[in-house]
C-alpha cells in the first residue's frame, strides 16, 4: 500500500483545442494513488475564449499564483494575431513571474530513429526575455529607401543566469557546456554573453566547456559524436535552434519545456513546463495526438519539488514513459495504433507499479 504523504501546490492552466485535452490526461498522474503523496491542485483557465472574457486578468492571477506557489503545468493555448486582442499569455506570465530562462531537452525515444547520429540528451538553456522579441521596430523612408529599425537589449542579470544555470544543469546530467553567441560580429551587444558564460566557466572548472560561435553551434551539432551536451542561448538564436534539437531526435514528442525564475541566491523560485508543441487544432477531439510532452512535463515539474518522494516520482514518469514507446505502446506519429487515452493508461499503470515498489523497497531499507 502506498503511503500518502503531504506535498506542494501545482498550478494547473488549462489551454485550447489539443492541448487542453493532452493536459487533462497528463494530470492524471497527478492523482495521489498514483504518486504516492498528495498534490493540491489550483486551476485556471487560460482558453482564448476566457482570456478575451476576463481581459488578461486570468493570467495575472494566474501569474500570482505561481509566484506564491512555484510549481505550474501549462497546457499549450492559442495566441490571436490580432494587435488589438488578448496576445500571448505566456509573454505575460513570464513577465510577472521574472522568469529568465527556459530549458528544453532533446532525448532519443526508443524505436525512435534519431538524425545525424545523436543519442545522448542535448538541452537548450534559452534565455526567456528581451533580445529580439518584446524590441521596438519601425520603419523609415519610401519605396526602395525604405529601411526597417528594430531595437533589442539583454541585461548582464539575464546573461549571468542563463550562464550559471547552463553550467548547473551540465554539472547535474554530466554533459559539456558547448556553443555560444556570435560575440565576433556582436562584441558588445552578444559579447556580453560571452563574458558571462566564461566567467561561469572559470567557476566551474570541473564542467567541460566548448564555446562555439552559433552558426558553428548549428554545423556542429550534424556532426555530434552523441555526447551529452548543454547548449546556452540568447532568446532568439535558443527559439529556433531548439526546435532543430527536438526534430534531430526524430520527434518534438519526448522533450518538455520549462520556465525558471530565480531568487537573489540563484536558486529556482518558480518553475512552470509544459509541452513545446502547440495546440493542433486538427488533431481535436479525435484522441489521436501523442501525450508524451505533456506528460515529461509532469515528470520535469516533479523533479523540481524538494523532498524525495517528489523526485522519485519524476523518474518514475520518465521511464514508465519512455519504457511504454520501447514496449510498443505508441501513438499513430511514432508508428504505432494507441490512443492518446491508451498510451496515457499505460504510463499512469508503469507509474503506480514502479512507486509502489520503490516505496516497499524503502521499507526493506529502513
Amino acid at each position: 500500500m502506498i503511503r500518502h504523504v503531504g506535498g506542494p501546490t501545482v498550478i494547473v492552466l488549462h489551454g485550447d483545442q489539443t492541448g487542453e485535452e493532452l493536459l487533462r490526461e497528463a494530470i492524471r498522474l497527478l492523482d495521489p494513488d498514483i504518486l504516492g503523496f498528495a498534490v493540491d491542485r489550483r486551476d485556471f483557465d487560460l482558453s482564448l475564449e476566457q482570456r478575451r472574457a476576463t481581459r488578461n486578468q486570468v493570467v495575472l492571477d494566474a501569474a500570482e499564483a505561481l509566484r506564491e506557489t512555484g510549481f505550474g503545468l501549462k497546457a499549450a493555448t492559442i495566441t490571436p494575431e490580432g494587435a488589438g486582442d488578448v496576445g500571448s499569455p505566456n509573454a505575460i506570465l513570464r513577465k510577472r513571474v521574472d522568469g529568465r530562462v527556459i530549458v528544453r531537452t532533446g532525448r532519443r525515444i526508443p524505436g525512435v530513429r534519431p538524425l545525424a547520429g545523436v543519442h545522448a540528451p542535448i538541452s537548450v538553456i534559452r534565455m526567456a526575455v528581451d533580445d529580439a522579441y518584446g524590441a521596438k521596430e519601425w520603419r523609415e523612408g519610401h519605396g526602395l529607401d525604405e529601411w526597417a529599425f528594430r531595437t533589442e537589449k539583454i541585461s548582464r542579470r539575464t546573461c549571468q543566469m542563463v550562464a550559471d544555470y547552463a553550467f548547473a544543469h551540465a554539472k547535474r546530467i554530466e554533459a559539456k557546456v558547448f556553443g555560444g553567441p556570435k560575440f565576433t560580429v556582436s562584441p558588445v551587444y552578444e559579447g556580453m554573453f560571452k563574458e558571462e558564460l566564461d566567467a561561469a566557466a572559470k567557476r566551474n572548472p570541473d564542467v567541460r566547456y566548448d564555446p562555439q560561435l552559433i552558426d558553428a553551434t548549428y554545423a556542429l551539432l550534424l556532426a555530434t559524436t552523441g555526447e551529452s551536451l548543454v547548449i546556452p542561448a540568447l532568446n532568439r538564436d535558443g527559439d529556433t535552434l531548439s526546435d532543430l534539437v527536438m526534430q534531430m531526435f526524430g520527434t518534438i514528442a519526448g522533450a518538455e519545456s520549462t520556465l525558471l525564475a530565480f531568487d537573489d541566491s540563484g536558486a529556482v523560485k518558480v518553475a512552470m513546463t509544459e509541452a513545446p508543441h502547440g495546440t493542433a487544432p486538427a488533431l481535436e477531439g479525435k484522441n489521436v495526438a501523442n501525450p508524451m510532452a505533456m506528460i515529461l512535463a509532469v515528470a520535469s515539474l516533479l523533479g523540481y519539488m524538494k523532498h524525495d518522494q517528489a523526485r522519485r516520482a519524476s523518474r518514475a514518469v520518465y521511464e514508465s514513459a519512455l519504457e511504454a514507446v520501447s514496449d510498443g505502446v505508441r501513438t499513430a506519429d511514432l508508428g504505432g495504433h494507441a490512443s492518446t487515452t491508451e498510451f496515457t493508461d499505460e504510463v499512469v499503470r508503469r507509474v503506480q507499479t514502479k512507486v509502489d515498489v520503490w516505496s516497499a523497497l524503502a521499507d526493506v531499507e529502513r
